[in-house]
């Protein structure tokens, strides 16, 4: 598990700086562009990941022994949206920049040892949870600024790669909030590269699968984009289902956020 903290850790930087090198050339124009989640501009989104990242610095922190001052998080999320688009962006870089320098400074003895109380869970979980429910949020959001501008945006292969063992293990849970399963008729079983996803009243994701009933035909990125209600046209180029369900079956499993 301390590997996949330190991958989860490493594809989290990684997304910080493709999306920081993008953030600094924007114009206002490109601000107030529609995103790949249509209902926020592009300065929303990243208002939305600085937010996140401000909201979810702490209790990391508190947990690796800091002292932070609590702030109500609606206090927090009605500051960002009453900020002007180009403060949004230049929060988004500050924020994430802060979160990712606490999390990179933990030791190895923390990477392993951790448990985070979130606020919004029943239990403290472990820091690689916390840490996958950021990646989750960043490598999605990211890809929603990008989309704004590049009909083929990708979800980050390396971050892909992450999420779909965060979704196999440790975060298979966040599957109960994404999925509507009652949409099919009948239970599936897909085969994605590398792994399985299973589809019988509740779902799963899983490192291997016998007899798959259906294939998904697409890389990891596109699995990860349909997850999160992401994989849909123009952005769906070359990605389809064979078998028991169709893509627009799937589709209708995972709605998106």
């Amino acid at each position: 598990m301390t590997q996949l903290v330190d991958r989860t850790i490493t594809v989290l930087r990684a997304e910080h700086d493709m999306l920081a090198g993008l953030v600094r050339t924007f114009t206002d124009q490109q601000l107030a562009s529609t995103s790949g989640a249509t209902e926020w501009t592009v300065a929303q989104v990243l208002s939305h990941l600085g937010s996140g990242a401000e909201i979810g610095r702490a209790p990391i922190a508190r947990a690796a022994g800091e002292t932070v001052e609590a702030e109500d998080n609606q206090t927090i999320w009605a500051r960002w949206d009453a900020s002007a688009p180009r403060a949004q962006a230049e929060g988004f870089l500050e924020h994430n920049g802060r979160w990712l320098d606490m999390v990179e400074a933990l030791t190895p003895e923390q990477r392993s040892s951790l448990t985070v109380d979130l606020g919004f869970l029943p239990e403290p979980v472990p820091l690689l949870t916390a840490l996958g429910m950021r990646l989750n949020e960043v490598a999605n959001h990211s890809w929603d600024v990008r989309a704004a501008f590049d009909p083929h945006a990708a979800v980050n292969a390396d971050s892909a790669a992450v999420l779909v063992d965060l979704l196999a293990g440790p975060m298979g849970f966040l599957l109960s909030f994404l999925a509507k399963p009652a949409e099919l008729a009948a239970p599936v079983s897909v085969a994605i590269p590398g792994a399985g996803l299973v589809i019988d009243g509740a779902v799963t994701v899983v490192d291997h699968l016998e007899s798959p009933s259906a294939t998904f035909n697409g890389p990891w990125e596109a699995f990860v984009r349909l997850v999160s209600g992401r994989l849909k046209a123009p952005h769906d180029n070359g990605v389809t289902v064979e078998g028991s369900v169709t893509l627009d079956d799937l589709r209708r499993v995972f709605p998106g956020f």
